[in-house]
């Protein structure tokens, strides 16, 4: 017998859509996410762009590194803003698997977060 194909969202019935949404948010409420509204406008001005391809999209999304499915969170550290191509292309792949593969500088992404997180980040004194 051949292996079922996975129906795409625009095929999915109504009550499947439902069931997925409402495993997301229970994925969501088991984890502690902190990342408030001021500190996702210092990232938006700390990146000025798409974190992966620097595309000045109007509406950039919050989009996790470690993708929630994974065990990431929404936190400071973890969140980077994101174009809707980006983030929907990137989905729940593991970041640095996903720059490679779409050929994009994946040194330059990690020293840049690197950065930016260190300057945005409150100071331990």
């Amino acid at each position: 017998m051949p292996p079922r194909r996975k129906r795409s969202s625009a095929t999915q019935s109504a009550a499947t859509r439902a069931r997925y949404a409402q495993r997301r948010q229970n994925r969501l409420a088991k984890v502690d996410n902190d990342l408030t509204d001021a500190q996702w406008g210092q990232l938006l001005d700390a990146w000025a762009g798409c974190a992966y391809c620097q595309a000045e999209a109007p509406a950039l999304q919050r989009d996790c590194i470690q993708p929630v499915s994974r065990g990431g969170r929404y936190t400071l550290t973890n969140v980077v803003p994101a174009c809707a191509s980006c983030n929907a292309s990137k989905h729940n792949t593991e970041v640095t698997g996903w720059l490679r593969r779409k050929k994009l500088d994946e040194r330059a992404f990690l020293l840049r977060h690197a950065t930016i997180l260190q300057s945005l980040a409150p100071d331990a004194d």
